[in-house]
C-alpha cells in the first residue's frame, strides 16, 4: 500500500485560480472521498495528484518521495488512474483495453507473459466483464466501459488508485459492487463522488471542495452536517441514521435557491 500527501496545491488557467491551497492526506489502505458540486475542482485535483498537470504551487508526495522525483515508469507501476472520459479506445477489444494495464511491466516490444495473462484474467473476472472480453470497446454501454477501465487499473496491481466519479453510468448493483471492491483491494484510493450516501458508506475520510478550496475535511460523520451541505450544495437536507444498518443517511428536502426564488415571487405576487 502507499500514502498520498498533497500540500498547498494551487492551479490556475489564464490567471483564474481553480484550486487554491489544497491540503490532502490519504493514508495507507484508506478510501478518501472528494466531494463537492460540479466545478468545485475535484477532477482538476485528481489530475494534479496523478501528475497529469503541474501545480502552480505546492507539492504531491507518494510515501516520502516527491511526485516530481518519481519517473513516469516508476509511477505507472504503483498508481492507476480511472478517469471519466474513456472514449479513446475505439478499435480494440475489452481484453486489449485491460491488457494496457500491464504496459508498465513490459518492454516496448515484449509480448504478454503467462503471468500477465493470469493477472488480466483475474481483473476481468473481478469487475464482471470476463464474458465481454472479446467484444469491441465501442459496443459497450457506459457502465461496461467504466468497469473495463477499472479492470485495466486493477491489472496494474497498483498501490494507489485515483478515480473520477467511477459510479457514473453504473446501475445500483454495479455501483455497490465497485465500491465494495475498492474496500477489499488493500490499496489507497482517492475517489471523486457525487452521491453523499455512498461517500458515508464507503469512505474512511472525505474532503469537501467548494470553488477550488477545501471547506471541510474529516470522517464522513463529522463533516457531513446539514449546515455544510446547505452551504456547499445549496440544498436543505435531513440527516439521520438508516434504520437497518445504522449508517448515517442524507435525505434531500429542497433546493435552497429554489426556495428563495419562490419565496420572493410570493412576496411580489401573493395571490
Amino acid at each position: 500500500m502507499g500514502r498520498i500527501t498533497a500540500t498547498g496545491l494551487s492551479w490556475s488557467v489564464k490567471g483564474h485560480r481553480l484550486l487554491d491551497g489544497i491540503d490532502l492526506a490519504a493514508r495507507d489502505g484508506t478510501v478518501v472521498g472528494l466531494l463537492g458540486p460540479n466545478g468545485s475542482g475535484k477532477s482538476t485535483l485528481l489530475r494534479l495528484l496523478a501528475g497529469l498537470r503541474d501545480p502552480d504551487t505546492g507539492t504531491v508526495r507518494y510515501d516520502d518521495t516527491s511526485l516530481r522525483d518519481l519517473g513516469r515508469r516508476v509511477l505507472a507501476r504503483r498508481l492507476a488512474v480511472v478517469e471519466q472520459d474513456v472514449s479513446a479506445h475505439t478499435h480494440v477489444s475489452v481484453r486489449q483495453v485491460v491488457e494496457l494495464g500491464r504496459t508498465p511491466f513490459r518492454g516496448r516490444f515484449d509480448a504478454l507473459t503467462e503471468h500477465d495473462r493470469r493477472i488480466v484474467d483475474a481483473a476481468l473476472e473481478r469487475v464482471d466483464v470476463a464474458d465481454k472480453q472479446h467484444r469491441s470497446w465501442h459496443t459497450l454501454s457506459g457502465g461496461e466501459k467504466q468497469r473495463t477501465q477499472l479492470a485495466r487499473a486493477l491489472a496494474q496491481e497498483p498501490r494507489e488508485i485515483l478515480l473520477d466519479e467511477p459510479t457514473n453510468h453504473l446501475d445500483i448493483r454495479h455501483q455497490l459492487e465497485l465500491l465494495d471492491l475498492l474496500r477489499t483491494l488493500d490499496v489507497t484510493c482517492v475517489v471523486a463522488l457525487h452521491d453523499l450516501n455512498l461517500a458515508v458508506r464507503y469512505c474512511d475520510h472525505i474532503v469537501v471542495l467548494d470553488h477550488g478550496q477545501v471547506v471541510a475535511s474529516g470522517t464522513p460523520e463529522t463533516v457531513l452536517t446539514s449546515d455544510l451541505i446547505e452551504s456547499v450544495y445549496g440544498v436543505t437536507v435531513l440527516i439521520d441514521r438508516e434504520p437497518v444498518t445504522g449508517v448515517l443517511r442524507v435525505t434531500y428536502l429542497a433546493a435552497t435557491a429554489w426556495e428563495t426564488t419562490a419565496r420572493t415571487a410570493m412576496q411580489l405576487d401573493p395571490r
